[in-house]
């Protein structure tokens, strides 16, 4: 396996894993501008040019899109991120030129035409719709809102459907050539490919791309606030969570061990404490979200309504536990956890292409491989125990409730706990 890494003359960046023995190739280009960079009438835009980028060009509507992918077995997709938005395209090395194609025609050449505006506004208007209606979806953008308030960041990546009614042509036509230029971009590959062959291709498609705006964004305050949606549903769905470091700290190996100890697999102690020994609930663990100028380290639960505050009591006391008593054991576990998990990836093809272009954009560098398995194993117990404890201290906490909830102490009450 081979990492290379250039910029061409008009700023576009251009990264390759060469993987000789794959049999197949990964190719992305990655937008450095997401939902978190739009304006407050514009909720929702990001997501919504993501979709129109697969519905024509000049020289091909949405049909001869999906065909000309699928004809050679390929998948084509997109996804629209806090902070990126990704296009890209699985298929098979000998066809790396219509994939490279493809990905260019779509993203410097899309028409937007207006009917397929009118018809994809429906489509994303359906899915904001099935995720409000998804309790274990609603309920994380009720947190994301309680935590961010009215910065871009508690905002829904969907949009509402008011924000989404309302998108025309001009509308998306402007985030496009704010956003989508050559010094904001980066075409990540990975698979059996050439390095040289694919930067003649990029250069030949993209290598005269103007620039454009680079996003300037403003770090959010931790708002610690509440957002209950009472619904008649047989489980209630909570999250609480605490204001974490950016992505490039360095107490980010920290952070993903404790998540691993806490509440990261059937393991932890969360699993053990909350469902294996007092059957509280059937889902629960930890996560944590890493952006590039903030974090948030949270616990997502599903339960009864009249379990809801035992097992709160059980999760809070188990993070509290976490600030001064970790074992050896369980220490050396979640490291093995999270190395497996990083080699494990480095043999996906696309999981490389994806690893590769995040750790570009949030770290301006690829990470060692050895480099990462030997940070990940200098962490101490003492430092896993001091990050469970900053968190705690440094701010309170942030919750989310979908389902029935009058049961439920309240927030001062769950910020009590892990403070106690």
């Amino acid at each position: 396996m081979e990492i290379k890494t250039q910029t061409l003359a008009n700023g576009l960046e251009l990264a390759t894993v060469t993987m000789p023995y794959a049999h197949s190739i990964s190719l992305g280009i990655w937008v450095k501008a997401g939902a978190r960079d739009e304006s407050q009438n514009e909720t929702g835009i990001a997501h919504f040019l993501e979709h129109m980028a697969f519905k024509g060009t000049s020289t091909r509507n949405a049909a001869q899109i999906a065909s000309e992918i699928e004809s050679v077995g390929g998948f084509m997709n997109a996804y629209t991120s806090r902070e990126e938005t990704a296009y890209f395209i699985s298929l098979l090395p000998d066809e790396m030129p219509l994939g490279v194609e493809l990905l260019c025609d779509i993203l410097t050449d899309s028409q937007l035409p207006s009917h397929e505006i009118e018809r994809e506004r429906g489509v994303i208007i359906q899915e904001i719709g099935q995720s409000v209606d998804t309790p274990d979806d609603a309920v994380f953008e009720h947190f994301n809102a309680a935590s961010f308030g009215r910065h871009s960041l508690g905002n829904s990546i969907l949009g509402t459907t008011d924000s989404v009614s309302g998108f025309s042509q001009a509308d998306l036509k402007a985030f496009m050539d704010r956003y989508y230029g050559s010094g904001q971009m980066m075409f990540c590959a990975a698979g059996n490919l050439s390095h040289d062959s694919l930067a003649m291709m990029v250069g030949e498609r993209l290598g005269r791309l103007k620039n454009a705006q680079s996003p300037s964004r403003k770090a959010p305050v931790w708002q610690a606030g509440e957002k209950i949606d009472e619904r008649p549903l047989e489980q209630s769905h909570f999250v609480f969570g605490l204001s974490a470091p950016r992505a490039s700290s360095a107490q980010r190996y920290a952070l993903f061990l404790l998540s691993n100890i806490y509440g990261g697999g059937m393991s932890s102690r969360l699993f053990q404490q909350v469902r294996e020994e007092r059957g509280l609930c059937y889902s629960i663990f930890s996560f944590s979200q890493l952006l590039s100028d903030n974090g948030v380290f949270g616990v997502y639960a599903g339960t009864s309504e009249s379990q809801l505050n035992e097992m709160l009591t059980v999760a809070t006391a188990a993070l509290g536990d976490c600030t001064h008593s970790i074992t050896d054991d369980e220490l050396a576990r979640a490291k093995q956890q999270l190395k497996a998990a990083s080699l494990m990836r480095r043999d996906s093809v696309s999981g490389m292409m994806e690893s590769t272009a995040r750790q570009l954009i949030l770290f301006g560098e690829v990470l060692d491989r050895d480099k990462l398995i030997a940070d990940i194993d200098a962490v101490s117990k003492q430092e896993v125990m001091d990050i469970a404890a900053e968190l705690i201290k440094s701010s309170k906490p942030s919750i989310a409730l979908t389902g029935p909830g009058r049961s439920f102490k309240g927030h001062g009450w769950l910020s009590d706990r892990l403070c106690a």
